[in-house]
């Protein structure tokens, strides 16, 4: 499970990827480190999961990259440092909050009007966006070029993330129109606030330990 839960931490070998390559390493190593981020993913799933058309897809996705793109940039080029677990942990959240909206939580537990969710989306995507940064900030980057190397990491995450949300958004528009599209909505809906929830407490006991 720790294993698991840590797929998208830096590793040895991207470090050597981008020592031993250009700023083309660095867009693979960001490509490929969106593609193996659960808890960024996890989000967006909520998110596609409470949007009617392809036209909100776009809108709503391309709020979350200008969020994260703004701190990922701006977060590591400034040497904005922020505990990785922590900020890990609020990501965490942000996969309780998006499935506990989805199953109508704001209405039906806490009897209140759900929050503006093209806001909430570019607040979750700044933070996302740190989260980025400290994986970024945990490389070894030198001393040439440091703007152009975070922004072609910047750019592989976004193609990571296209990559990855490509047969998601396929899978879920296809479940739409089956008999069982309200069961499949709400189980993994449920399962998003467990996830979010499980990957809260273990970063809380990293963050502590």
């Amino acid at each position: 499970m720790p294993s698991i839960l840590l797929a998208h931490d830096v590793s040895s070998g991207d470090q050597v990827v981008l020592n031993n390559g250009g700023l083309l390493s660095y867009i693979w190593v960001g490509a490929k480190h969106m593609l193996t981020g659960y808890d960024h993913l996890l989000f967006l799933v909520g998110v596609i999961f409470f949007l009617k058309g392809f036209k909100d897809i776009i809108k709503f996705i391309t709020v979350f990259t200008i969020g994260h793109s703004i701190t990922l940039i701006a977060g590591t080029y400034l040497g904005i440092q922020v505990n990785e677990y922590f900020i890990d942990a609020i990501i965490a959240l942000s996969v309780v909050y998006k499935g506990f909206e989805n199953l109508g939580g704001f209405k039906n537990v806490l009897k209140t009007k759900s929050p503006n969710l093209l806001g909430m989306v570019f607040l979750f995507g700044l933070i996302h966006g740190l989260g980025l940064s400290t994986r970024l900030q945990s490389f070894n980057m030198g001393v040439e070029q440091i703007l152009l190397k975070i922004i072609s990491f910047n750019i592989g995450v976004e193609l990571g993330q296209i990559a990855a949300l490509i047969p998601i958004i396929f899978l879920i528009s296809k479940w739409k129109g089956k008999s069982n599209y309200s069961a499949f909505y709400k189980a993994s809906n449920v399962y998003l606030v467990i996830a979010g929830i499980g990957l809260f407490l273990w970063q809380l006991y990293l963050y502590y330990s």
